[in-house]
């Protein structure tokens, strides 16, 4: 799942918590003092309040949820029921007659104007895949959000673009906020927090499941992976609570939709909004039901987030994938491998870290965007020719997508 390691996206999908880790995850004795000292139960298509462990209907929810502002809802990008879950709550609480607006991590707040003119019906929807520049600053399948994206287009809500652009964030990893311009800093709140103990450890929990790809990085490079994931947490909470503000609609919430990662124990956005934003702020995580090997998964720590919804647990990528990182911006070759994952169709097919790709059926790669964009194409049973460079020699080999 960590298809974008290392070129803006690698650290929310860490923390996110694969599928590796996701068991794990769940169980931490993290958040707020009194739900973590006790578990919630998970029931498959049900939703569990872990105030008290109650099974409620999305209905039910979105009554429990009046006078809520900001909803953050969790989400594994790849998994298409995290996807479902979201539509529903956005569905029940436009039926319970809320003012909804959905913020979006894929879209920074200077891409706005696009959101608005899809709302607006300026776009069709290849038309706004195509200029909103999808798959080169997202990169997950459209058809994973197709339907959300659909539903606020049918009904006009107001889309709502939270993150920063990946050039900020890729400076204070890199250098340190004191490296951001003037017009940078702008885009951020004051005083980013990067030393809360249970946000720290909830990090080191993330990469307790073998990543060999961050494994690898150095204590310095570890810390500014730290400093982009509390820099995404203030900015995406910070941009969601001035647009639910700028309705001065008492009858509003903002539904944000970003990686679990980020809603985990109200260590990410929910904390860094403390101080900065009076309106209440609840959570909602989709949780599988059962672990990677098979295991039930009968609770979670009450702290998780203020509302799990149990669901199906994902055996394979729901869309296809090639199963490559690239080296992006951050190397000299765009397109230049530097993780092959395990069981992938990339590593049946035999790419190998250090293979320049230059092509994928006859079609030119230029850009990690590209190839998304190409694999987006795809079908499970497909196979393609992909042509590469290894050690500077050309080759050329068949890659078939099976799960």
């Amino acid at each position: 799942m960590r298809l974008a390691a290392l070129t803006g996206l690698g650290l929310a999908m860490a923390l996110c918590g694969g599928a590796a880790a996701a068991a794990v995850l769940t169980d931490l004795e993290l958040g707020e003092p009194v739900r973590a000292a006790r578990h919630a139960p998970l029931v498959l298509d049900a939703v569990t309040d872990t105030s008290n462990g109650e099974l409620i209907t999305p209905d039910e929810l979105a009554r429990r949820l009046a006078g809520v502002q900001i909803l953050f809802v969790g989400e594994e990008h790849t998994d298409l029921d995290a996807h479902r879950v979201q539509a529903r709550v956005i569905e029940a609480l436009h039926r319970a007659g809320r003012r909804v607006l959905i913020g979006l991590e894929m879209f920074p707040t200077t891409q706005q104007e696009v959101l608005d003119r899809w709302r607006a019906g300026w776009f069709t929807e290849d038309g706004f895949v195509k200029l909103s520049d999808w798959y080169e600053s997202w990169g997950y399948p459209w058809a994973y959000y197709r339907e959300i994206f659909l539903f606020a287009h049918d009904h006009r809500l107001e889309l709502r673009g939270v993150n920063v652009p990946r050039e900020v964030v890729a400076t204070v990893r890199a250098r340190g906020f004191d490296a951001l311009t003037a017009a940078q800093r702008r885009l951020l709140p004051e005083g980013i927090d990067t030393g809360d103990a249970g946000f720290r450890t909830l990090f080191r929990a993330s990469f307790e499941s073998g990543d060999a790809l961050h494994a690898r990085l150095s204590p310095e490079q570890l810390e500014g992976m730290l400093r982009a994931q509390a820099t995404w947490d203030a900015a995406m909470g910070w941009n969601a609570a001035q647009a639910v503000q700028a309705t001065k609609d008492p009858n509003a919430i903002i539904v944000v939709l970003i990686g679990t990662g980020h809603v985990s124990y109200g260590l990410g956005a929910a904390r860094q909004l403390r101080g900065r934003f009076a309106g209440r702020v609840s959570s909602l995580i989709p949780v599988a039901v059962r672990d990677p090997e098979g295991r039930e998964v009968p609770q979670v720590r009450a702290s998780y987030a203020d509302f799990v919804w149990g669901i199906p647990e994902q055996k394979a990528p729901e869309l296809p994938w090639l199963g490559v990182s690239l080296a992006g911006r951050l190397g000299t070759s765009p397109t230049k491998i530097i993780q092959v994952s395990e069981g992938s169709p990339a590593a049946r097919a035999g790419l190998a870290v250090g293979d320049i790709l230059l092509a994928l059926d006859a079609e030119k790669i230029d850009s990690f965007g590209r190839l998304r964009e190409l694999t987006a194409a795809c079908r499970w049973g497909d196979v393609a020719r992909v042509r590469l460079e290894r050690d500077g020699k050309p080759l050329e080999l068949e890659v078939a997508f099976r799960r």
